[in-house]
């Protein structure tokens, strides 16, 4: 991992493989450790990937002062793409990290080539929320770290994918365990992501874009994933079948080759 100055932030990043650019967004609270290593592997042998951690997040060093702003997000991710050199790129938002990604090509719409909008919302009103014992869990504080972690993974995978691979479960959790934010970005995050929407701008998009969600996706309902695809000029909408939040993982080869098909038409 290595680190560079953009705007007030010193960002963490990480480069990986060759080939034409690719920007990963990650969402609420993660950091860049929390993705599939295998499915950032598999994408690192045909594009150039991006991952980084978002403002708040991780490792990048943030102002302790001043509020989040959805814009901010996608300012920062324009400028990392500028000091790195990435004039333009595919680009996969996931979670939080998709409604960034929807700004980024809302307000930089040259620097965006195609657009995956993974288990995604379009904020403000329009967005569909968890049931309340859903976001209870999600922001329960208790039992510290472990406890965060035991939950996240709960939240993210549906109960029968834990338990026929305790492996990756047991992977997962420890990089959930890593560099974690703390509750008052969090907090900051949150209200960021939820104060402003995107669904006016949505039309606006004149790029080929591609939705994808987990029909047992609990901590965003798949009916986002519906409304950005509804709203979203010529949309593609992809839902996989027994996956939850993560269905980069729970359905990874699937999503790969519906993934490398749409960057590659």
């Amino acid at each position: 991992m290595q680190f560079i100055e953009a705007g007030d932030l010193n960002i963490c990043y990480e480069l990986k493989g060759s080939g034409y650019p690719l920007v990963m967004i990650m969402g609420f609270s993660a950091n860049m450790d929390w993705w599939d290593p295998e499915f950032i592997d598999a994408l690192a042998l045909k594009y150039r990937v991006l991952v980084f951690d978002n403002r708040g997040a991780g490792r990048t060093v943030t102002p302790v002062e001043g509020d989040f702003s959805l814009e901010m997000f996608a300012d920062d991710t324009a400028m990392l793409m500028e000091k790195l050199g990435i004039e333009r790129a595919h680009v996969f938002g996931f979670s939080m990290g998709g409604i960034i990604a929807q700004s980024l090509a809302l307000r930089y719409p040259q620097k965006v080539s195609r657009l995956v909008l993974g288990g995604t919302f379009c904020g403000g009103k329009e967005t569909v929320m968890p049931a309340p014992e859903v976001s209870k869990m999600l922001m329960d504080t208790s039992g510290g770290i472990d406890g965060m972690c035991e939950r996240t993974l709960k939240l993210m995978f549906p109960e029968s994918f834990i338990a026929a691979d305790p492996g990756f479960a047991a992977g997962f959790t420890e990089r959930c365990k890593s560099a974690p934010i703390t509750g008052h970005n969090a907090r900051r995050q949150l209200v960021a992501s939820m104060k402003t929407g995107t669904w006016q701008h949505l039309p606006e998009l004149n790029i080929p874009v591609l939705v994808v969600t987990g029909t047992e996706d609990i901590l965003i309902s798949p009916e986002n994933s519906r409304i950005l695809a509804d709203r979203i000029p010529g949309a593609e909408l992809v839902e996989y079948a027994d996956s939850g939040h993560c269905f980069m993982s729970t359905a990874r080869q699937k999503f790969l080759k519906d993934i490398t098909s749409f960057f590659d038409r």
